[in-house]
């Protein structure tokens, strides 16, 4: 039987398209220029500037307790942690020693802000590949956390709650009790979101073996948090270098071998076991004491330079300050987790699809204004 062969008039052709700044599935202000051939992703660029503000800038005209209240304005969703890093940071230069129970309490509060973040970010990475039920379940958990710092600090998002020397004021009456709830009550919701989300065999689809990152390139491209664990790569600064009261705590770190978006979603629900863990450790064993220790009006590092890392829920951030011994830093710089994240997005997207994008970035758990600063 002889068989003919049909040739095509079609043909491929690049072209480009813009995804954002108002992207609902960027996650803030962002832009990305793609580079398509059909359906498929040949370059992604970012497009930063959307939403910058000069804080670094800003940081230099301001004193050491002002600084504080704009690092909640960078990871909104990271507040309290943010605000700890700094506060570490002029502590230390300071060599003051901050009493236990401010240790105990900003652990505490750090870990129920992590809590919070990857409750949204679960609820928003559902919505992102078409399963708009984890938008309410997710928000539903993460109101119990914000009405606990609500009555703590009176902020739901952009907190100040840390200050050099410790914390702005005591914890509330009713802390205990709601945290202890609250930990009872989540210890049953996860079990739900693997049965909404993880186990769908729809949602594996879209993210196993999708957007894949090896153990080498997370390292090289400076990737931290969820996104360099889900690489095999340990970075846990919680785990290599304690602050406050984690080295007190027992945990394990989220890890996971495979690289791809759904290994990035698995790390971040295992840390909502392992925060939980920590709390549960520490929550009957707030010791006594004072909430702050006394500090001049008008704080002056020594002269030299400093630096502190920290764990947010988005990985490594880190805090340089050169100081001239007066009340302004002569440099303040902040080593976000966001930008190393956003570096590589390229490198995992190309070859995929503009679905597949939306899901991986998902799982970068991008905040714009950490990375736009």
């Amino acid at each position: 039987m002889e068989t003919t062969t049909v040739k095509s008039n079609f043909k491929s052709e690049e072209y480009f398209i813009n995804m954002g700044p108002q992207h609902p599935a960027t996650h803030g202000v962002l832009r990305l220029v793609l580079t398509i051939d059909g359906e498929i992703i040949k370059k992604v660029d970012p497009d930063l500037g959307y939403i910058h503000r000069s804080i670094e800038k800003m940081c230099e005209r301001d004193s050491y307790q002002q600084i504080v209240h704009l690092t909640d304005r960078m990871d909104y969703l990271s507040s309290n942690i943010n605000n700890e890093a700094v506060c570490l940071a002029v502590e230390n230069a300071l060599e003051l020693e901050v009493p236990d129970r401010v240790k105990v309490i900003r652990t505490i509060i750090g870990e129920l802000t992590r809590i919070s973040s990857h409750c949204l970010w679960w609820g928003v990475m559902g919505m992102d590949v078409g399963a708009l039920t984890t938008y309410f379940y997710g928000f539903r958990d993460r109101e119990m956390i914000n009405d606990i710092m609500e009555e703590t600090c009176g902020a739901r998002l952009t907190m100040n709650y840390n200050v050099p020397g410790g914390l702005m004021f005591d914890i509330h009456p009713n802390f205990v009790p709601r945290v202890k709830k609250f930990i009872t009550h989540f210890k049953t919701k996860i079990p739900e979101f693997d049965r909404l989300l993880t186990n769908n065999v729809i949602f594996q689809k879209r993210t196993r073996g999708v957007g894949i990152l090896s153990k080498e390139d997370a390292i090289s491209f400076g990737a931290s948090g969820p996104v360099g664990r889900a690489s095999g790569y340990s970075c846990d600064v919680r785990k290599y270098h304690p602050y406050s009261a984690l080295d007190r705590v027992t945990f394990n770190e989220a890890l996971q071998t495979e690289g791809d978006t759904f290994a990035r979603y698995k790390v971040r629900i295992q840390e909502f076991w392992e925060s939980l863990s920590i709390i549960e450790q520490l929550i009957d064993n707030i010791p006594e004491g004072e909430h702050r220790v006394a500090t001049k009006a008008v704080i002056k590092l020594p002269k030299g330079e400093y630096f502190q890392k920290v764990e947010t829920a988005r990985g490594e951030l880190g805090v340089y300050v050169i100081s001239t011994g007066t009340k302004n830093p002569y440099r303040f710089k902040f080593r976000s987790p966001g930008f190393s994240n956003l570096s590589l997005l390229n490198h995992i997207a190309v070859g995929g699809k503009i679905g597949d994008l939306v899901a991986t970035m998902a799982t970068l758990d991008l905040v714009i204004p950490d990375i736009d600063r």
